[in-house]
């Protein structure tokens, strides 16, 4: 596993979707795994470790745009590359 590109520093805020000013595509060429509240979870859209959230998609709920309706779950946030 010698990687001979190096991963950027993951930023404090990161979102999965494109049109959103906190998504780096750069980070997303690597496995990105959050940790919240201790326990890892697959299910994020967008988080800020500094203030302490995350974003997850409330069951199969779409607003009228089409994009999941999202609640916001305040905790220890901890990112990291898999």
């Amino acid at each position: 596993m010698n990687d001979t590109t190096q991963a950027p520093a993951l930023p404090d805020r990161l979102s999965i979707d494109p049109r959103s000013p906190h998504h780096v595509a750069a980070v997303f060429q690597h496995d990105v795994g959050i940790r919240f509240n201790g326990k890892e979870r697959f299910d994020v859209e967008e988080y800020c470790m500094s203030e302490g959230w995350i974003k997850v998609p409330v069951g199969n709920k779409v607003d009228r745009k089409g994009k999941s309706l999202t609640i916001t779950l305040k905790g220890q946030v901890e990112a990291f590359y898999k």
